[in-house]
């Protein structure tokens, strides 16, 4: 074992890394090797923040509770299906283009942009307000990085954030706007969403 572990070391004089994070390595697919590098930088941030949306979701499918806990349960784990068929579709675009996904959990935390929640059980309109911060951070982002891929030319990278990640974040922020009708978001009363708005700002501290 420990001679077949040192021959994998010595490998090209790099030990077990093929390619380093942050790089592209060369694709036939008549992109220039700036824009697939470009790119691959934007998705990877989309993909941490996915990651972390969806993660969310599943701490709120455990921990949600009260009146609507039924059919919150459930909407959160049909979110979190979703969100991960998004974390695969984003990875797999970022290896297309030559990258390397990022992928394990400190990475992952160290890289997004999605506060963090605690770890204790949060009242309901505090989780959906977290879920909302969540979508429309990444949906932010996830239009910026689709304008500068058309611009590129780009066109898988630009159809999969539309098509995908886009419609998927916009369709779950209505889904998670609805249950928040009369919490002072949904009927578009701005100073009645304050309080809540407040509370997930106190709680990520």
């Amino acid at each position: 074992m420990k001679q077949e572990q040192s021959k994998i070391t010595t490998i090209n004089g790099l030990g077990t890394i093929i390619q380093k994070y942050g790089t592209v390595i060369s694709r036939p697919i008549s992109l220039d090797h700036k824009v697939r590098l470009a790119n691959a930088e934007s998705l990877n941030q989309i993909l941490a923040d996915t990651m972390t949306l969806r993660d969310l979701y599943k701490k709120h499918h455990w921990q949600v509770s009260g009146p609507t806990f039924y059919q919150l349960h459930l909407l959160f784990d049909k979110h979190f299906g979703e969100q991960a068929e998004l974390v695969d579709a984003i990875a797999e675009r970022i290896q297309t283009l030559g990258g390397v996904a990022i992928a394990m959990a400190g990475d992952v935390a160290e890289t997004t942009l999605v506060a963090r929640p605690p770890r204790c059980r949060e009242d309901v309109t505090v989780q959906l307000f977290r879920l909302l911060q969540a979508h429309e951070l990444i949906i932010d982002e996830t239009r910026n990085a689709a304008h500068a891929a058309a611009a590129n030319g780009d066109d898988g990278t630009n159809d999969l954030l539309v098509s995908n990640v886009l419609r998927v974040n916009e369709f779950e922020v209505w889904w998670i706007s609805e249950q928040l009708t009369g919490a002072g978001l949904a009927d578009g009363n701005i100073e009645a969403s304050k309080p809540a708005a407040k509370a997930v700002a106190t709680h990520s501290r």
